[in-house]
């Protein structure tokens, strides 16, 4: 995976991602739907079964800000459509360097006033997201707040990348441990995405934002990765802010761990779903 992230090209990552996605095979009980919204390009991913329709998954890809797409999230998108037996809509954010802060929250803000223009209130809502996803989830629902707007029922983050100013301890603590990610790695992404910006905005960093208020968070995160003082932290600041809020630390795992054919990965999965079920109540 470092060979992956090490080259500086970003336009040669985009394509690295999207050709192993392609090979991937779908499952055969997803459906997928292509939608556009306004300019933006998003998908529907449904089980071709029976299944519940009331609640929708707002699905934010991960990449650095910088690489991802719909497609490259199906690794995810489907397995959570299948687990929760809920339909996920995904979309493909304007991405860094072309397009740098704001315009990925703005891009979620289209998805999200998309819904409601479908009918879906705000708490028939869970947003989720991996890595930079897991912060585009949180700055969205920092931006609902800051105007005033009704919440999400909830939110589901996968190894969320929460502070761009890289202050963690386990940035060193992880350093020699974590198979996908590198400093170096992270220093480009933030300087793709937030140049010469205040990176503890909370809208950059959510780790640094006003919790109070939040509907419930859960989160995973691998016991290996020089992100995890992102999930520690945020953690802690929600429960400080008396939101509700479970964390599960998953022992020997990587970042984003929930795209691989594991057994931790399916087993997170289930959990997702457990926490989407225990707030649909």
């Amino acid at each position: 995976m470092h060979g992956l992230m090490e080259s500086p090209d970003i336009e040669k990552q985009r394509h690295s991602q999207e050709q192993l996605a392609s090979l991937r095979n779908n499952l055969n009980d997803v459906l997928i739907k292509d939608v556009t919204i306004g300019e933006m390009h998003a998908e529907y991913i449904s089980v071709n079964r029976a299944h519940m329709k009331k609640y929708v998954i707002l699905y934010c890809h991960g990449g650095g800000y910088s690489t991802g797409s719909c497609l490259y999230a199906r690794s995810i998108t489907e397995k959570l459509a299948n687990s929760t037996s809920m339909d996920v809509m995904a979309f493909d954010y304007r991405l860094a360097p072309e397009h740098p802060y704001p315009a990925a929250t703005e891009d979620a803000m289209r998805a999200w006033n998309h819904l409601m223009l479908l009918g879906y209130g705000a708490r028939d809502v869970i947003v989720a997201g991996d890595s930079a996803g897991g912060n585009l989830a949180l700055s969205l629902v920092l931006k609902l707040k800051e105007q005033g707007r009704l919440l999400p029922r909830g939110i589901v983050l996968m190894s969320p990348w929460t502070d761009l100013t890289s202050s963690g301890k386990s940035f060193e603590a992880k350093a020699e441990v974590d198979p996908v990610l590198d400093r170096d790695y992270i220093d480009r992404m933030v300087a793709a995405y937030a140049p010469d910006m205040d990176l503890k905005q909370p809208l950059i960093s959510p780790l640094f934002g006003d919790f109070e208020g939040f509907p419930p968070v859960y989160i995973q995160v691998g016991e290996n990765e020089i992100l995890l003082s992102d999930s520690l932290r945020l953690h802690q600041a929600l429960v400080d802010a008396n939101v509700s809020v479970k964390m599960d630390t998953y022992k020997g795992m990587w970042h984003v761990f929930q795209m691989s054919p594991v057994k931790a990965a399916r087993e997170a999965m289930d959990k997702n779903a457990e926490f989407i079920y225990d707030i649909c109540r």
